[in-house]
């Protein structure tokens, strides 16, 4: 038996380009034969309003992903994780593996640049991949502060996705997939297809570490 994980998504509760409700979007993707998402919303300076201190917003930040867990049901994962940009940069960052009490604790992320929020993820045990790093606009950091490149993502065009994976190889870097979905439109592009379910994140960092899943990649 296979299954199928979203590793990029946004939450139109969270994210202020997200255009879908949580609860809407578990229904498509169940629809669509995936067995769990990975919410990853903004955590950035287009999410949090200004003069707000995000650290102390988190239940805000955290209720596209509770609001998607709740809607789950027991035969659908839905695990944390964000996609991270600093102040005065476009670059983002997916950090897979986090949990709640992780950002009740971290202070302000946005304030914390790629060498120490790898440190700080390192620490805990988390995963960090650069996001879609030939997108306009983007800068490609410095490969020692990160695990690995998302080589595929499902708003990205074939060329940049193209050297996002040269980029990983040529780096010996982990590789992943996501559909980076917003809008209905941006449905079950990208993920990964693993031969065992996925339940924690535990086990997801287990699979991304071991590359133990095939790259789902729609053109």
């Amino acid at each position: 038996m296979e299954y199928k994980y979203e590793l990029h998504c946004h939450t139109g509760c969270v994210s202020r380009c997200g255009r879908v409700d949580p609860e809407e979007i578990v229904k498509l993707y169940k629809q669509e034969g995936y067995s769990g998402i990975v919410v990853t919303d903004h955590y950035s300076p287009m999410t949090f309003k200004p003069n707000w201190c995000p650290q102390k917003q988190i239940d805000f930040y955290l209720s596209g992903y509770r609001r998607m867990k709740a809607a789950a049901g027991n035969d659908f994962t839905v695990l944390l994780g964000i996609e991270l940009r600093h102040y005065g940069t476009a670059n983002d960052y997916l950090i897979y593996g986090i949990d709640e009490d992780f950002l009740y604790q971290a202070g302000n992320l946005m304030t914390v640049m790629e060498k120490g929020v790898y440190e700080l993820a390192h620490s805990r045990g988390y995963l960090v991949y650069q996001a879609h790093p030939f997108r306009v606009g983007m800068r490609r950091c410095n490969t020692d502060y990160i695990d690995g490149v998302e080589v595929y993502n499902g708003k990205t065009d074939l060329k940049a996705n193209t050297k996002a994976l040269e980029w990983a190889k040529a780096n010996h870097k982990l590789m992943v997939s996501g559909s980076d979905f917003h809008v209905v439109k941006n449905l079950a592009r990208g993920g990964i297809i693993t031969d065992k379910p996925i339940h924690n994140n535990s086990e997801l960092l287990d699979v991304l570490k071991k590359q133990n899943f095939r790259r789902i990649e729609t053109y």
